[in-house]
């Protein structure tokens, strides 16, 4: 039985090369940023009511919570109001 030449034997490193670098290279015909279509945009979102209110998260001093949750139920609301009597509303 003769040694067959017409087949080389694979080396594993360049194999394993080959790979990753079949793996990690972009495809050429992907478009380029510049060819993309503009992504769509969400419309906006409509402008509340006035008086309409907006959930919120916000850090407040320990004294300061304290204070408006003292007289009960409401705290927020008073927070709301202080808030507005600050900046002129």
């Amino acid at each position: 039985m003769a040694f067959d030449r017409t087949r080389r034997a694979s080396d594993p490193r360049q194999a394993a090369e080959a790979a990753f670098k079949a793996a990690t290279t972009k495809a050429t015909d992907a478009p380029k940023p510049a060819e993309r279509a503009p992504a769509e945009r969400a419309p906006a979102a409509p402008l509340s009511p006035p008086g309409a209110r907006e959930m919120v998260s916000l850090r407040l001093d320990r004294a300061v919570l304290e204070h408006f949750q003292k007289d009960g139920p409401g705290w927020q609301d008073r927070i709301n109001a202080s808030l507005k009597g600050l900046v002129g509303l």
